[in-house]
């Protein structure tokens, strides 16, 4: 929360992240100014040494890497505190909880271009460290929330739509198999006599319970992203959900 409301207070045409431990040189500003006149939008650090335990950074470059592989942006470390973006960066995208961490994925889902440079990590001086078990969980259900909206946030029905359709597939393909059986359990022999074929009743295969709910959850789930495309309906409606960077075209009459 504090982060977010720093974001809309601030005023300058220039936003820098960094933390309060001092574990980030301040002397490295310079160099993301000037890799942010390159061109660039958003300028992450990337801590190339770093001097934490391994049980710290072990955890945080899996982390890195499912980010990359779930949003398409390869950074070497998002989870680095020093950050310097552009204020129309922070216009554009929406900061809440703990989704701070994912600017530069948020940025680049938007269309600002996105970058990194080394930067030298020192010994903390101040405070403690609050990483653990708990936080690479908070941070794992964050990358899910943020692959969500980045992905599926304008057409949430294209997720849930395929989930629908997968369980009703699963559900549909199982109650029809029960249903031949039940026919084949059913139908008299041509001749006198006992029944080539020996079916036992479906009522009791567990088969039969789980295609039901299998059918159900995939209802439930087209349903929801029927109402969550309506929820995004009216949304677009009342405000715009895109930002244009710049006009082309010919001018004049």
């Amino acid at each position: 929360a504090a982060l977010t409301a720093g974001m809309r207070a601030a005023r300058g045409d220039l936003l820098l992240m960094m933390d309060a431990d001092l574990q980030d040189d301040p002397a490295e500003i310079p160099n993301f100014l000037s890799k942010l006149d390159e061109g660039f939008d958003v300028v992450n650090g990337w801590k190339v040494r770093r001097l934490d335990p391994w049980h710290k950074v072990f955890p945080s470059r899996v982390f890195n890497w499912m980010i990359g592989r779930l949003t398409g942006l390869k950074l070497h470390d998002h989870n680095c505190g020093l950050k310097l973006f552009r204020a129309d960066v922070a216009h554009e995208i929406t900061i809440y909880g703990e989704l701070h961490r994912f600017i530069p994925v948020l940025a680049h889902a938007k269309g600002f271009r996105v970058t990194e440079i080394a930067v030298h990590h020192r010994e903390r001086q101040f405070g403690h460290s609050k990483y653990g078990v708990r936080r690479f969980l908070r941070g794992f259900l964050d990358l899910l929330t943020v692959k969500f909206l980045t992905g599926f946030g304008q057409s949430p029905q294209h997720m849930l739509g395929a989930i629908g359709l997968t369980f009703l597939g699963v559900g549909f393909l199982g109650l029809g198999y029960l249903a031949a059986l039940w026919l084949l359990m059913n139908v008299p022999p041509l001749w006198g006599g006992t029944p080539l074929i020996v079916v036992s009743p479906i009522g009791p295969r567990p088969l039969l319970a789980y295609s039901v709910a299998a059918t159900l959850l995939g209802g439930q789930s087209l349903s929801l992203g029927l109402l969550a495309e309506l929820i995004v309906s009216n949304t677009v409606r009342e405000q715009s959900t895109f930002s244009i960077a710049e006009r082309a075209g010919r001018h004049g009459p």
